[in-house]
C-alpha cells in the first residue's frame, strides 16, 4: 500500500508501529520498499556513511537532491523523507522555503525533515504553508553536535525535559506531521508521544514512540567499528560482504571464475577461420 501522511497518522491513531530506515540509493531503496518498509529517510547521515565526512555539517542541498532522487525512483510504496542539510533553512524563512521547494521538485519526495524546536517553527510553518509536508527532529540534533559538545542524551534534567516537551508541542503546532526524537530518555519520549497527536519516530528513544528509525548501515553492521547503544544489529552484512569479496578475489586469482556457465559460446569453425 502506498504510504502517505494520512496513512501514517492513521497508524498512530490505531496504535500500529511505524518502521523507518535510511537509504541513499536506488537499489537499497528498492529492496527496503519490497520488504514493506513504511517510510524511508534520505538522511544527511549520508555525509558520513556514503561520502566519508566526519559529520553531517559538510552535506549540501545538491547532495541531498542527488541521493534523494535515486531513492524516490526505487521506492514505490514507502513514504520518502529527505533531510534539509546544515544552513539550508537556519539562515531565513525564505531560504527554508526555497530549499525545501528545490528538494521536493528535484527529488519527487513526499516530505522534508529539519532539525530544531521553537527556533525553527517559523520555517516549519512557512514550508507547510507552501504545501510541503514537514518532519521535525528534536532531542539530539546532529547538525548542532558542535554546540552540544558531542553526541549526548538530551532531556535528562527536569528543565531540559520540559524544554523538549515544549519543543515537541511547538513543532506540532507549527504544522509538522511527524517528529523524530533522538537520544531522549525512554520514559520522556513515551510521555511526549502520548501528548502529541502526530506520530513520533524514535532513535535511541525507547519503544514508547510511535515508530523507529535506524541508519541501515548501523542496523546491518556495515559501518565502522563503533555501535551506538541504541542500535541493534539485525544481520552481519558487513562480514558477509567482506567474505564474498575475498572469495571473488580468490576465484579470479586461481582461475575458477568465470567458469564455463558464466561464459558465452561461439562455434569452433568461426574461431578456426580467424587463425
Amino acid at each position: 500500500m502506498k504510504q502517505t501522511v494520512t496513512t501514517l497518522q492513521k497508524m498512530k491513531e490505531n496504535g500500529e508501529k511505524i518502521s523507518m530506515l535510511t537509504a541513499y540509493d536506488y537499489s537499497t531503496a528498492k529492496l527496503f520498499d519490497e520488504a514493506g518498509i513504511h517510510t524511508i529517510l534520505v538522511g544527511d547521515s549520508l555525509g558520513m556513511v556514503m561520502l566519508g565526512y566526519e559529520s553531517t555539517i559538510p552535506v549540501t542541498v545538491n547532495d541531498m537532491i542527488h541521493h534523494g532522487a535515486a531513492v524516490v525512483r526505487g521506492a514505490k510504496n514507502a513514504l520518502v523523507v529527505v533531510d534539509m542539510p546544515f544552513l539550508s533553512y537556519q539562515t531565513s524563512v525564505y531560504d527554508a522555503v526555497v530549499n525545501a521547494g528545490r528538494i521536493m521538485k528535484e527529488t519527487g519526495a513526499t516530505a522534508v525533515k529539519l532539525e530544531g524546536g521553537k527556533e525553527v517553527c517559523p520555517q516549519i510553518e512557512a514550508i507547510v504553508k507552501a504545501s510541503i509536508p514537514v518532519v521535525a527532529h528534536i532531542g539530539l540534533t546532529p547538525q548542532s553536535v558542535n554546540a552540544f559538545g558531542g553526541f549526548k542524551v538530551q532531556g535528562k534534567t527536569e528543565e531540559a525535559a520540559k524544554q523538549l516537551i515544549e519543543a515537541a508541542l511547538a513543532v506540532e503546532a507549527a504544522g509538522a506531521f511527524m517528529v523524530v526524537l533522538e537520544c531522549v530518555p525512554a520514559k520522556l519520549a513515551e510521555l511526549i508521544s502520548k501528548q502529541l497527536h502526530i506520530p513520533t519516530i524514535g532513535i535511541g528513544a525507547g519503544a514508547g514512540c510511535d515508530g523507529q528509525v535506524l541508519v541501515y548501515q548501523d542496523m546491518l553492521a556495515m559501518y565502522g567499528d563503533f555501535t551506538p547503544k541504541f542500535v541493534k544489529q539485525f544481520a552481519q552484512v558487513g562480514v558477509t560482504m567482506k567474505q564474498a569479496v575475498e572469495q571473488y578475489m580468490k576465484e579470479v586469482s586461481d582461475g575458477t571464475f568465470p567458469a564455463k556457465e558464466h561464459t558465452f559460446a561461439i562455434r569452433d569453425e568461426v574461431i578456426e577461420k580467424l587463425y
